[in-house]
C-alpha cells in the first residue's frame, strides 16, 4: 500500500507545487506596483506545461489524511517511456512508523526498495495505473491545471527564495482540482505560489495549507536539466 501512496500522493504532487527553500520578503515593494496575479499565473501555467524535467522535494507538515509521505527528494522527466520517468528517496509513515524507501519509475515499470530488501519490480500495467508522471507536466493537467484554477488570486509581495527573486501569489484551490495531485483530499485549500520574476514565471515553490494546520510544501529546481533514469540491476 505504501507504494501506491508514494506515487499517487507524493510524486503527483511533485512537479506540480513547490516549496521548502528559505525566503525573505521585500516589504519595500508597494502593493499597487506588483503585477496582476491572473497574468502571473497564466504565464506560470504555460511555462510549467513546457517543462521536460525537474528536481523536486516534498515535505509534509502535520497529518494529511490519505498521504503517507513525510519527506521526498527526487528527479522527474517526461522521457523514459510513455509514462515518463522518476527516481529518488523518501520517508513514509507506515503503520505509525517512518520507513525510508528508494523508488525508480522507468519504461512504465515501478521499482521500490525498502529498508530491508532490494528493489522490487511492480508490473507495468499496475505501475501505469498507480501513477502517470507525464500528467504532472502536461499543459492541460497537473500543475498547470492548479495554476489556472486558483480562485481569487492575489499578488502579495516580492520575496527572495534561495537567491531567486519571486512574486508571492496566494489564493484558494478547490478540492476537485487538488484531488488529481492529492488523491483522497476532501476539502478546499489555501495555496501559495512563489513564481520567478523573470518572463516565464516558473514556480520556484508552493505551499498548500490544509485543515488542522497541516500543509504540504514542495520545491522545484534544476528545471529542464538532463535527468537520466535507468532500471535497477
Amino acid at each position: 500500500m505504501f507504494t501506491r501512496r508514494i506515487l499517487l500522493g507524493a510524486l503527483a504532487l511533485t512537479a506540480a507545487l513547490a516549496t521548502g527553500c528559505s525566503s525573505s520578503q521585500s516589504p519595500s515593494t508597494p502593493a499597487a506596483s506588483l503585477p496582476d496575479a491572473a497574468g502571473l499565473l497564466k504565464d506560470a501555467a504555460a511555462a510549467t506545461g513546457a517543462i521536460t524535467s525537474a528536481h523536486f522535494t516534498v515535505k509534509t507538515n502535520g497529518t494529511v489524511p490519505g498521504l503517507s509521505v513525510q519527506d521526498l527528494d527526487g528527479d522527474l522527466s517526461k522521457e523514459g517511456g510513455p509514462s515518463g520517468s522518476a527516481k529518488g528517496t523518501g520517508k513514509l509513515s507506515v503503520g505509525g512508523q517512518l520507513v525510508e524507501v528508494e523508488f525508480v519509475l522507468v519504461n512504465s515499470s515501478l521499482y521500490i526498495k525498502g529498508p530491508t530488501a532490494g528493489f522490487q519490480k511492480i508490473p507495468a500495467a499496475l505501475g501505469a495505473s498507480i501513477y502517470d508522471p507525464s500528467a504532472v507536466l502536461d499543459p492541460n493537467r497537473g500543475i498547470s491545471k492548479v495554476l489556472t484554477s486558483i480562485q481569487n488570486p492575489k499578488t502579495e509581495a516580492t520575496e527572495d527564495v534561495g537567491g531567486t527573486p519571486t512574486y508571492r501569489v496566494t489564493g484558494k484551490i478547490a478540492k476537485d482540482v487538488l484531488a488529481g495531485l492529492l488523491p483522497g483530499l476532501t476539502t478546499d485549500a489555501d495555496i501559495t505560489f512563489w513564481l520567478r520574476q523573470d518572463a516565464k514565471h516558473v514556480p520556484v515553490k508552493a505551499s498548500a495549507k490544509l485543515p488542522g494546520d497541516a500543509s504540504v510544501d514542495v520545491t522545484l529546481s534544476d528545471v529542464d536539466k538532463p535527468v537520466t533514469v535507468t532500471a535497477p540491476a
